[in-house]
């Protein structure tokens, strides 16, 4: 099972720029979340912060009892072995096949043997999708399948969190459904607590148990899908709808003076019409033959106990998904 991760007060900026500020959450032990966001607000630094390659200013994140901001680097590198990261291009060596990409952290880590190394590597080779791949060049195969090699080097050191930068990036729709479905099935497969930083809906709209937003220097919101999935935020409305009218700009966020205007010409009434009840898809299921997911069976106990602190939209997505299972069918 997954490991809990516990995400307290924490600020990062780079020089005088703040980049976000006081974030605080927790990603549930073997839960998939996403952290959603614009462009520019700081989901990839977020991620870096979590996992101790970048130190934020204040704050903590605790990780199996290790403070990952503020640790001994001994501590922090031990911690550090409990993930497993997927960067967005993949991060491969372009001289190396594969097969090396993938066995690198073994063997760089590790004191396995070739023959150990080889099952290992054959094994998150077959469970990506890369069969009969594993000789090639990172050069010679597509983006989508560049990014199920990154996935399976993530994996090979039996990572209890991992956390993914954009997946889907550069991928056209199918590839990003494979990607979608690939990262449901592995949660399935192996229980572990899994972050993923994206800004494409069909991938925050199907995939996570948990959903947080960053915007503005903040924390928007963070909690179970259907709070963020209905919320009535003005930010939170534009994002999901993809519109031009909202608080988001080309850069960062609008000025009063621009907001005002927007308003004055009918922005009210389109968010008012944004704001009617939003329709919550499904979650995508294992695929065929795979267990179910013990992290949405934790994830509904804990849901569920919670419901009369949700809005009473959230409230009411949340009883309408788990109907069908009470009646005896659909998803748990």
């Amino acid at each position: 099972m997954g490991i809990e991760v516990v995400v307290e007060g924490l600020t990062k900026s780079f020089g005088k720029q703040n980049i976000w500020q006081d974030v605080s959450l927790t990603l549930p032990a073997g839960e998939v979340s996403v952290m959603l966001g614009p462009s520019g607000t700081g989901k990839t630094v977020f991620l870096k912060s979590i996992i101790g390659l970048l130190k934020p200013e204040q704050g903590r994140v605790l990780v199996n009892g290790v403070d990952m901001v503020n640790g001994s680097e001994r501590d922090i590198m031990e911690a550090r072995k409990l993930f497993g990261l997927m960067f967005q291009d993949g991060a491969l060596f372009g001289s190396m096949s594969l097969f090396d990409n993938i066995a690198f952290p073994l063997r760089e880590h590790t004191r396995k043997k070739e023959s150990e190394i080889r099952r290992i590597v054959m094994e998150r080779i077959d469970v990506v999708g890369l069969l009969g791949a594993e000789d090639k060049l990172p050069g010679e195969i597509s983006g989508g399948m560049r990014k199920r090699a990154g996935l399976a080097r993530a994996l090979v050191l039996d990572p209890q969190i991992i956390l993914c930068d954009e997946p889907d990036s550069g991928l056209d729709p199918v590839r990003t459904a494979f990607i979608s479905q690939l990262l449901v099935d592995l949660n399935a497969q192996i229980d572990a607590t899994m972050l993923i930083v994206t800004h494409n809906l069909d991938i925050a709209s199907t995939v996570p148990d948990n959903m947080g937003m960053l915007f503005c220097r903040n924390l928007v919101t963070f909690g179970p899908r259907e709070v963020l999935l209905t919320s009535d935020l003005p930010v939170v409305n534009q994002f999901l709808a993809g519109r031009c009218e909202g608080p988001i700009g080309m850069s960062e966020e609008k000025d009063a003076a621009t907001l005002a205007a927007e308003e004055l010409n009918g922005y009210g009434q389109g968010i008012s019409s944004a704001n009617a009840p939003r329709t919550v898809v499904p979650q995508l299921e294992p695929s065929p033959g795979l267990p179910v997911r013990q992290g949405a069976l934790r994830r509904r106990e804990r849901v569920m106990s919670m419901l009369g602190q949700l809005p009473e939209a959230a409230r009411t997505a949340i009883l309408n998904s788990y109907s069908p299972a009470a009646a005896g069918g659909g998803r748990p």
